[in-house]
């Protein structure tokens, strides 16, 4: 093949590449060059008949034309595609009167929602919201919270322990939030003002316990702070949380190991006709323990009780949201039913459901 022959097999097929029109048309032009029988893929392969001596030089020829024709192709791919672009933007326009798809819309747990409210509610009277590890140890968990040795609780029936350590003790899953209170006492000096938020962990499953539920609880240590004090708290918190302003409230007399006095705290409802209705009422429905936190608590933390006083509270999380919304299962809030949780859930950006409620002072 002659050089002349060469340069007449380039101008072709460069001819069919810029001829092409479209990008089918451009592959085909493609196909015909550089295809496995293509113009110049067969005279690749023909190489080897070539004399040795005008083999190198013909190699050379054949690879840079093959360069050149992928560049050419190159070229007008992106011409071709540029202008069936321009041509697209001409033609196609977006109706901007459509209504939008509609979207799914998330909607906010029920424990979530009473997370905030609870967290709302205690922020406006100075609170700061406190955390801990979910696994924790004896002392943190029973000991310093003047929990004796032989006390139910510690029992493997109520507590679920983690596999023995090498020095013989074992950890646990907390059972209540209070070791965040016991953790913050022993941390940062008075005056302290906290709640606690959080899950916590209990061997019991029936319609009103789950293995796995949550709890907040609240502590308040300086020098002055006194039973009377506690009253007061907890009752401008119900009648913001239930949004009943005159909601009657009682405390009744209550042992627990880690407060001195204690007691429980009861809020006036009504069950007339099977309905639970939380205010006025003659009847009486118990939400919390509370009281004045032990002396022995405070030693325990390094605290002085002869200084410094206080006191704590605590409830179930989904106790009170079961109660002011209406559901009637604990279970159901862990079984990730959607429907269940389009009817109960709340939406996702309502951010003025966390301080609705509030009592003005």
């Amino acid at each position: 093949m002659t050089a002349q022959d060469l340069s007449t097999i380039r101008g072709a097929l460069l001819g069919e590449i810029a001829g092409a029109s479209d990008l089918a048309g451009l592959e085909r032009a493609r196909v015909a060059a550089l295809g496995k029988k293509g113009r110049l893929t067969e005279l690749m392969k023909g190489l080897g008949q070539v004399a040795a001596e005008e083999r190198k030089s013909r190699g050379a020829e054949l690879n840079a034309l093959k360069g050149e024709i992928e560049a050419a192709l190159n070229a007008q791919k992106a011409k071709l595609e540029d202008a069936d672009l321009d041509a697209r933007l001409r033609t196609e326009r977006v109706d901007i009167t459509l209504p939008a798809r509609p979207e799914a819309e998330g909607r906010l747990h029920p424990i979530s929602q009473t997370i905030d409210e609870i967290v709302a509610i205690f922020g406006a009277m100075g609170f700061k919201v406190a955390e801990g590890p979910d696994i924790e140890d004896d002392f943190h968990n029973f000991t310093a919270l003047n929990i004796p040795e032989d006390h139910p609780a510690r029992q493997m029936m109520d507590t679920f322990y983690l596999p023995e350590r090498p020095d013989g003790s074992r950890l646990v899953l907390r059972t209540h939030t209070s070791p965040v209170q016991i953790r913050t006492m022993m941390s940062q000096k008075p005056p302290i003002r906290i709640i606690v938020p959080g899950r916590t962990y209990r061997c019991d499953s029936d319609m009103t316990h789950t293995p796995m539920f949550h709890q907040v609880e609240g502590l308040v240590i300086d020098k002055t702070s006194h039973m009377g004090h506690l009253k007061g708290c907890l009752a401008d918190f119900c009648r913001a949380f239930f949004e009943v302003p005159d909601v009657p409230i009682r405390f009744r007399p209550s042992f627990f190991p880690f407060v001195e006095p204690g007691a429980e705290m009861d809020i006036g409802c009504s069950r007339k006709g099977g309905e639970l209705k939380i205010g006025a009422g003659d009847d009486w429905l118990e939400i919390l323990g509370c009281g004045m936190v032990h002396p022995k608590v405070l030693q325990y933390c390094n605290l002085n009780p002869a200084e410094y006083q206080g006191f704590a509270f605590g409830m179930g999380i989904e106790r009170v949201a079961m109660l002011k919304y209406g559901i009637p299962d604990l279970r159901t809030f862990y079984e990730a039913d959607l429907r269940w949780l389009r009817h109960y859930g709340f939406p996702a950006l309502e951010v003025a459901t966390l301080v609705r409620g509030l009592v003005p002072q």
